[in-house]
Formats: C-alpha cells, structure tokens, sequence
C-alpha cells in the first residue's frame, strides 16, 4: 500500500493458514456455522424465557378479572395451576436459560475455539472471507477487501 487511505487488496484477517486444506476450511467453516445456530437457538431460548415469564405475569390480571366477574372458583384455578408453575419440573425458564449457557452453550463455544485456534490460527470465518474474494468485484466501489479506516 502506497498511502495511508490505501485499503489492502486482500483481507488477511480471514485468510487459511498455510497448509491449510480445502476440507479443513469447511469442516472448520461447518463447526462455525453450527455455533452460529447454537447462537441462534440460545436467543430463542432467551425469548422463550421472557414471554413464559410475561405471560405468568399476566396472569394476575385474569385472576382479577375473574374474581370481579364473580368466577372465583376460575380464579383461584387459575392461581393455584398456572402462577408460578414449573415449565419443567423442577425448574422456571431461568434455570431452564442458566443450564444451557453454563453446560451445552459454554462447551460448544469451547471446542470451536479450541478447533479454530488449532487449525485456522485463531481466524474466524475464513471459509466466508475466500468466499468474499471469489465473488468481489475487486477495483469496483463497495467491493473493496476490508474497511479503509479499520476499527
């Protein structure tokens, strides 16, 4: 690069490592991608959290609503099976989100770490990166590598 502006032609960020295969990229690009659905998954689970915890909440407003339209016998149902019931015995939806951040989520986070660092040298997404140069128009504007004023 011939001035400060100058942006490289090749984001090295996210390219293979040396010697690394083509099969090694994908299998290693696969696992990403796989992390990217537990990702996917975890902020499901997070929402499913939130609108189970919303929904009980409104369930003080039926109970009220029932009482004053005179169905006390519903109302006291509705508060004694569904307030505060367990989604899963034993268990609210935080412990449900706690379980699955501090087992399945931590240790799939761990071995694609462990797998990237071992094999692609810590680069993220270099599948995606070579994929980027094979389909660039290089030269064109809104095509170049990287940023020309990195983060």
């Amino acid at each position: 690069m011939s001035t400060a502006d100058a942006t490289p032609s090749v984001d090295r960020a996210h390219t293979r490592p040396d010697g690394a295969s083509d099969a090694l990229v994908a299998a290693t690009g696969t696992l990403s991608e796989a992390l990217e659905k537990v990702e996917r998954a975890r902020g499901a689970l997070y929402e499913f959290h939130q609108l189970t915890g919303g929904a009980d909440a409104m369930l003080d407003d039926v109970v009220d609503g029932l009482r004053k339209t005179g169905h006390g016998d519903l109302a006291d149902r509705v508060r004694d099976e569904l307030i505060g019931r367990n989604v899963i015995e034993g268990r609210w939806t935080f412990q449900v989100v706690e379980e699955f951040d501090d087992g399945y989520y931590t240790a799939f986070r761990e071995v694609e770490r462990t797998v990237r660092d071992a094999t692609m040298d810590g680069r993220r997404h270099v599948f995606e990166g070579e994929m980027k140069e094979r389909r660039r128009s290089r030269g064109r504007e809104g095509h170049a590598a990287t940023p020309s004023h990195p983060r």
